[in-house]
């Protein structure tokens, strides 16, 4: 069963705080999920398909339906690929709704990193003896050394560097783009524009990656309204319709297939371009998520819109700001400048992707005659294990 022309995105929220000392998490979830359904017109009692991640506290989503008061919910998905969930629940709401599972999905993340609120993964497992950790079995022998995601992605960096010539003051391109469109969101956790030496001077982190080379870390959260075609009918707003995903799991199965050079992207992002009927040329705005540097590079190689080991000359010739290059990315300043919820961002890929398509990005970064869009996550570890979700949306004229 295909999606495309199936399910429309009716509502976005992104949450203004980047701070959240005085908010508990399930109010964040609480209150992106009421922004969303506002947004589209909606209701609390007009949901009933909830899908949320490993951000939400307790037994995630059936604590969240009960704190929301969501009683008509007929269909829950709590589908954790870290990062990509949210990119993920976006296909999966409008598979349920193709299949007349529900006809209204919220999407929720949140969380409070900053202010040591729940994180991702941090949940015993019910039944779990206490000092037992319920995160993934290898953790135990890969983290024993003091392995950390800076030091894998910085791997994924210098082997891309080794492999294809690749520089840092050509990875601070990335960072660059990013806060140049940063400084028109008012909501920004970093809103100061950078310069390619600004960066590379930054003091290094985890080799090669330099402290700008690196995502912020933030509370908040957003939300989303997946509808079927019938209701959306019935909304006073523009309509977005999903017509491509894809999904992949990529492992390095035990060390016997490592390759850090390439991510799942290499098999969502062709599933969704297919399902979509379109090819990358076709898009004319990209959200990709942005942990690292190195993570939008790759992801840029992998999805198509370059070929591989050239995504450092496509990055420095400008091609991610917008106005300026081909594939404008981001540009409400990603997580390399704006928000990192929950120290995982893939909601807030999709939240811009909709604005573009509505039309009601800030008006410096607005990409003209934005028709066509991608959002693009990656949960896990970059170059081993990871989940990659892509989804292809486009502006219902």
């Amino acid at each position: 069963m295909s999606i495309k022309d199936k399910a429309y995105i009716m509502g976005a929220f992104e949450h203004p705080l980047r701070d959240a000392p005085d908010t508990s998490t399930p109010q964040l979830h609480m209150e992106c999920a009421l922004g969303a359904l506002a947004d589209a017109g909606l209701s609390k009692h007009d949901v009933d398909g909830y899908f949320c991640a490993g951000d939400a506290p307790g037994f995630g989503g059936l604590s969240m339906i009960d704190y929301m008061g969501l009683k008509n919910v007929r269909h829950l998905d709590s589908t954790e690929t870290g990062g990509s969930s949210y990119i993920v629940h976006v296909g999966h709401a409008a598979q349920a709704i193709a299949a007349g599972k529900c006809q209204v999905a919220l999407i929720t993340l949140a969380g409070r990193p900053r202010h040591g609120g729940n994180r991702p993964g941090a949940r015993m497992a019910a039944g779990a003896s206490p000092g037992l950790s319920d995160g993934p079995p290898e953790a135990g022998f890969e983290n024993i050394y003091g392995g950390s995601t800076h030091n894998t992605y910085g791997m994924c960096a210098m082997r891309h560097m080794y492999e294809y010539g690749t520089t840092s003051e050509q990875l601070a391109w990335i960072k660059v783009a990013a806060s140049h469109h940063a400084q028109w969101n008012e909501h920004a956790f970093l809103r100061d524009v950078v310069t390619v030496e600004d960066v590379v001077n930054s003091r290094m982190i985890s080799d090669p990656l330099h402290l700008l080379d690196c995502c912020v870390v933030t509370d908040g959260g957003g939300a989303l309204i997946v509808t079927s075609p019938e209701i959306a009918r019935t909304l006073k707003r523009p309509k977005v319709k999903v017509i491509g995903a894809g999904e992949a799991p990529k492992s390095p199965l035990g060390g016997q297939d490592l390759d850090l050079t390439y991510s799942g992207a290499v098999w969502s992002g062709p599933r969704a371009f297919e399902e979509a009927g379109v090819t990358p040329a076709d898009i004319k705005y990209a959200s990709i998520y942005d942990s690292f540097t190195i993570t939008v590079l790759m992801q840029i190689e992998d999805l198509g819109f370059c070929k591989k080991g050239e995504g450092g000359r496509f990055v420095s010739d400008g091609n991610l700001i917008s106005g300026v290059g081909k594939l404008p990315f981001n540009t409400d300043g990603g997580g390399l400048c704006n928000n990192h919820p929950t120290n995982r961002g893939g909601i807030t890929k999709v939240i811009e992707a909709v604005r573009q398509l509505r039309g009601e990005a800030h008006p410096k970064v607005q990409v003209k005659n934005c028709d066509l869009a991608i959002a693009h996550g990656t949960g896990g570890s970059l170059g081993t294990r990871h989940g990659s979700a892509t989804v292809v949306l486009e502006r219902e004229a």
